[in-house]
């Protein structure tokens, strides 16, 4: 079955997305209902960055998930111990479970710089960190992963990147570190240097923590990323592969475009999603 002809079958579950902007008022959902195959579909909160939290906590309940990697935008890292406790419970309360946040910069070689990072973590309630370290701090690094019980995700950045452009250099950089050192692969950045990403998250295997998906109209182009369906992006053969290896993380949504007005865009990403997944599951 090629990608373009899933599409075909699948795209049709959009056209019942009720057109929700941001001047409206979001639905909020009475019951999670599981995703097919046990896949968890997540929001990356930087997808709502233009929002405040309350109506970012509004907007992922219209989505109808319960999974969220929370950006800095909706849970500030200067806030004291009290208020990260604070906001966290406000997205308890909405019946969202932090998965991770980030991404966090951790690019700093003094240790009591990147404590700073795993204390808000554990305030903010985060059992993972998405993050952007250096190949220098590493060990640093890994040593408070190991006190603080806290995983990090190491998330590649595509050809920008100087450190981390691909997930084949996060899985070298990891490699002997603590199990709880592992990858966050944005598939769009992974794309756009070449790799293969079907292949990519096989060779991840265990160190697969995370992911952020989107869609690109072109491989190559970062500026051409679109709704998901819209796109080249093998979804189809990504959710294969993940169920294959037995994945248990989060595939989070991390939408760029439409940054005033993105909730409509993402509803209609979440029901492709969720169609190529009732799909494989039938």
């Amino acid at each position: 079955m090629t990608n373009d002809t899933t599409r075909r079958g699948f795209i049709g579950a959009a056209a019942g997305i009720a057109g929700w902007t941001v001047a409206g008022t979001a639905p909020a959902p009475a019951t999670i209902v599981p995703e097919p195959w046990g896949i968890k579909l997540g929001v990356a909160s930087y997808s709502l960055r233009k929002f405040d939290r309350a109506r970012a906590i509004e907007m992922i309940r219209a989505l109808e998930t319960p999974w969220i990697s929370i950006k800095e935008f909706h849970l500030r890292y200067n806030l004291p111990p009290a208020e990260l406790e604070k906001g966290r419970r406000q997205f308890e309360a909405a019946g969202l479970h932090i998965m991770s946040g980030g991404n966090i910069d951790l690019k700093s070689d003094d240790p009591a710089e990147l404590r700073k990072s795993f204390e808000y973590a554990k305030n903010a309630g985060m059992p993972m960190m998405v993050c952007a370290p250096t190949h220098t701090n590493l060990k640093a690094i890994e040593a408070l992963v190991k006190e603080y019980n806290i995983r990090i995700a190491i998330h590649n950045h595509g050809p920008e990147d100087k450190y981390y452009p691909t997930p084949q250099s996060v899985l070298e950089a990891v490699r002997g570190l603590d199990k709880r050192c592992g990858l966050c692969m944005d598939v769009g950045h992974s794309a756009r240097t070449g790799v293969d990403v079907v292949k990519s998250i096989a060779e991840a295997g265990d160190r697969l923590l995370d992911m952020h998906v989107k869609d690109l109209r072109d491989m190559k182009v970062k500026e051409s990323q679109c709704d998901c369906g819209d796109g080249l992006m093998p979804f189809p053969a990504i959710f294969k592969q993940l169920k294959k290896m037995g994945y248990t993380g989060c595939v989070n949504l991390e939408y760029e475009i439409n940054e005033n007005d993105p909730l409509p865009g993402m509803q209609r990403s979440f029901s492709y999603l969720r169609g190529v997944l009732a799909g494989l599951a039938g």
